[in-house]
C-alpha cells in the first residue's frame, strides 16, 4: 500500500495547526514553505481537510487555516482518511472465479481467504490509526525534537500566524 505524498504533508500541517493559539490562523504559504513543500500541491492536502471538516479556514490578509477540533479529538485516521478517502485498500477481483477446474455454475457463498485476510489487515490499520490522536504526535514531537530547534519553530509559525 502507498499512500499519497499528501497524507504525510496533512499530517504535518495538522501538527504545526496544533500548536496554534486560538483564533489563530497559518497560511498555505507559511504552511509551505515551513515544510519546503509547493504551495499549489499542498493546497489540495489542506482542501482535502477542510471538506472533511477537520480544519477551519478564513479568507484576507491574516486568513489561513485551524484545527476545527482540539488535537485530542483529532485521530491519525481522521487525517488520513480526508486526504485517501474511506475505502479499503484492497478490492477483490474475485479471480478465483477464473480457474478451468471449476464446476460450470459453481457458485462461492463467502468471500475468498484472501479478501478475508486483506480485509482483516487492513482493518487492523485503520484501528491503529483510530487510536493515535494528534495530541500524541505532539507530545511525541516535543519530546523527540530538541529544545531550541522546537522553541524556534513555534516561534516562526507565530510570526507568521493571523
Amino acid at each position: 500500500m502507498i499512500l499519497k505524498s499528501q497524507v504525510e504533508w496533512a499530517l504535518h500541517c495538522c501538527a504545526i495547526l496544533a500548536g496554534l493559539p486560538e483564533g489563530r490562523y497559518l497560511s498555505t504559504k507559511a504552511l509551505a514553505e515551513f515544510h519546503g513543500l509547493p504551495k499549489e500541491y499542498l493546497s489540495k492536502a489542506l482542501q482535502s481537510l477542510s471538506q472533511a471538516g477537520l480544519v477551519h479556514t478564513t479568507l484576507g490578509p491574516s486568513g489561513g487555516y485551524r484545527l476545527a477540533r482540539t488535537p485530542a479529538e483529532l485521530t491519525f485516521l481522521d487525517i488520513v482518511e480526508a486526504v485517501e478517502g474511506k475505502a479499503r485498500t484492497f478490492v477483490c477481483n474475485n479471480i478465483r472465479e477464473n480457474n478451468p477446474c471449476r464446476p460450470q455454475g459453481y457458485c462461492e457463498s463467502n468471500p475468498c481467504p484472501v479478501a478475508r485476510i486483506m480485509w482483516e489487515a487492513d482493518e487492523a490499520w485503520r484501528a491503529k490509526l483510530r487510536a493515535v490522536r494528534l495530541s500524541d504526535l505532539t507530545e511525541a514531537l516535543a519530546l523527540d525534537i530538541p529544545a531550541e530547534l522546537w522553541k524556534n519553530s513555534f516561534e516562526w509559525v507565530l510570526e507568521r500566524a493571523g
